[in-house]
């Protein structure tokens, strides 16, 4: 059974960090690019971290570049999203993502999601 379980969630004030963790199993996790999308109501979900396996590489969009962080532990089969100086606009529900081989930054080419993890940032 795939699984992709996410934690660390949970309430912080503007300015300060959370770290998130997907811990992963049930398929081939070197052959996965592992992504972080979020959602907010009302909005589509939208793609913010992403990192390879093949190379190392790793994706940020712009608005949390220099912020955020993604690590991935390959020898646990988990991957780590350090958030820094968190803002309100981060307010969201976080999601784990698999993506066979690459980092395709939309959702529709996700083949695993995890349930998610709320993350509130309070001004």
């Amino acid at each position: 059974e795939v699984q992709l379980v996410e934690s660390g969630g949970g309430l912080v004030q503007a300015g300060g960090s959370l770290r998130l963790s997907c811990a992963a199993s049930g398929f081939i996790f070197d052959d996965y690019a592992i992504a972080w999308f979020r959602q907010v109501p009302g909005k589509e979900r939208e793609a913010v971290s992403c990192t390879t396996k093949s190379d190392g590489s790793t994706y940020y969009i712009d608005s949390v570049k220099g912020r955020f962080t993604i690590s991935s532990d390959n020898a646990k089969n988990t991957v780590h999203l350090q958030m820094n100086s968190l803002k309100p606009e981060d307010t969201a529900v976080y999601y784990c993502a698999a993506e066979f081989w690459h980092c395709g930054w939309r959702s529709d080419y996700i083949d695993y999601w995890g349930h998610g993890t709320q993350v509130t940032v309070s001004s």
